[in-house]
C-alpha cells in the first residue's frame, strides 16, 4: 500500500507538472513572408531567435513564400496567422472581390529599395531600353507588379511582364537568359553589382507617386484576428520590440547577417543606406488615395474603394 500510494502521488505530481507545461505553453504564430533576407521582412525571424517574442509567450514560425500573392493566398485560406510584405494594391483587390483580408500595418512606407537590372553583358543601359523585352516581377499583385506596371507608364514603352517568382529564382533566369530584366531588392544583388556581374537600369524610387507610399503591408484574415486577439496584440509588442533591438545591438546585424547570408559589413550597410527606422514602423498605412489610382491604372481595382470600405479593410495594430 505505501509503494502504491508513493506511485500514485509521483503520477499526480507529473500530471500536475503536465498541466502546468501545457499551460505555459507559447502561442504557436506563423508568419507568410515573400522574399526572404529583406531587412523588414526579416524581422519575425530575428525575433524568434532572439526570444523576444518568447518572451511574450510566443513562438513564431516563418513560412517563406515566392512573393506577396502566395503569401497574402496562405492568409486567405488560413494556413498563416499573417502575411508580410504584401503589395497593398494587391490586398484592395482581394479584399474588393469579398476575400476575408485586413491590413493590419506596413511592412515599408517611403522610398522602395526594389531594382531592376541586366547582365554586365546586356545592351540595355537605361529603362527606356527595356522596350520590348521580358521583364520580371514576383508574383500577380505583388509590389514588384505594380512597379513593373508602372514603369510602361512612366517611361511610355511597352514590353513582357514575367513572373519569376523570388529575387534567387529571377537571378538564374537572368544569368541564363530567360529573362531579359531582373527585380531585386537588397540585399540580393548588392555584391553581384560591387562584382559586376549585374548592372542597375531601373529603380522603384523612378516612380515619384511610390515615394510617399506605403508600399507593402502585413495583412491577415479577420476571423483569425477576432479568434485569437490576444496573440496578435502579444505578436504587435514583441514586433515592435524586436525593430528597437535590431537598430540598437550590433547582435542583431550579425543574426540578420546569418539569415540574409550576408558579411556584417554587410548587413550593416543595407540597414543604414537603405532602412530608416521610420520606415517599418508598422502602425502607418500612408497614400491610400494614390495606391487605390494606381491600382485602378493597372488594373487591380474596378473602382475606388468607398471610406466605409477602406475603413473596414485598414485595422492597423497599435
Amino acid at each position: 500500500m505505501f509503494a502504491l500510494g508513493r506511485f500514485s502521488g509521483l503520477m499526480l505530481s507529473l500530471a500536475l507538472c503536465g498541466l502546468a507545461g501545457n499551460a505555459l505553453a507559447a502561442d504557436k504564430f506563423v508568419v507568410a513572408v515573400g522574399n526572404q533576407g529583406n531587412w523588414e521582412n526579416s524581422i519575425p525571424e530575428l525575433g524568434q531567435k532572439h526570444g523576444i517574442f518568447a518572451k511574450h509567450g510566443l513562438d513564431v514560425d516563418v513560412l517563406y513564400t515566392q512573393g506577396g500573392a502566395e503569401s497574402q493566398q496562405a492568409v486567405i485560406s488560413r494556413s498563416v496567422d499573417i502575411g508580410a510584405g504584401i503589395g497593398p494594391a494587391g490586398a484592395m483587390a482581394a479584399f474588393a472581390q469579398g476575400a476575408p483580408i485586413r491590413i493590419i500595418g506596413s511592412s515599408l512606407t517611403g522610398p522602395n529599395d526594389q531594382f531592376w537590372y541586366v547582365r554586365a553583358d546586356s545592351a540595355i543601359k537605361k529603362p527606356e531600353e527595356m522596350a520590348g523585352k521580358t521583364v520580371s516581377y514576383s508574383t500577380s499583385g505583388s509590389s514588384t507588379n505594380s512597379v513593373v506596371l508602372a514603369f510602361k507608364q512612366r517611361f511610355k514603352i511597352d514590353f513582357k511582364e514575367t513572373k519569376t517568382g523570388a529575387a534567387a529564382a529571377t537571378f538564374t533566369q537572368v544569368m541564363s537568359g530567360q529573362v531579359d530584366v531582373g527585380w531585386a531588392s537588397p540585399p540580393f544583388g548588392l555584391e553581384e553589382i560591387d562584382g559586376g556581374r549585374i548592372r542597375v537600369v531601373a529603380r522603384a524610387s523612378d516612380i515619384p507617386e511610390f515615394q510617399n507610399q506605403t508600399v507593402r503591408v502585413l495583412i491577415a484574415n479577420p476571423d483569425v484576428m477576432k479568434e485569437r486577439a490576444d496573440v496578435f496584440k502579444r505578436f504587435f509588442t514583441a514586433y515592435r520590440e524586436t525593430i528597437d533591438w535590431m537598430y540598437s545591438d550590433p547582435e542583431a546585424l550579425k543574426q540578420y547577417a546569418a539569415i540574409a547570408g550576408v558579411s556584417p559589413a554587410m548587413a550593416k550597410r543595407i540597414r543604414d543606406e537603405f532602412r530608416d527606422k521610420k520606415t517599418i514602423e508598422p502602425a502607418q498605412f500612408s497614400g491610400a488615395d494614390d495606391i487605390m489610382k494606381d491600382a485602378i491604372k493597372f488594373g487591380y481595382l474596378k473602382a475606388t474603394l468607398s471610406q466605409d470600405q477602406l475603413g473596414k479593410l485598414v485595422e492597423l495594430q497599435k
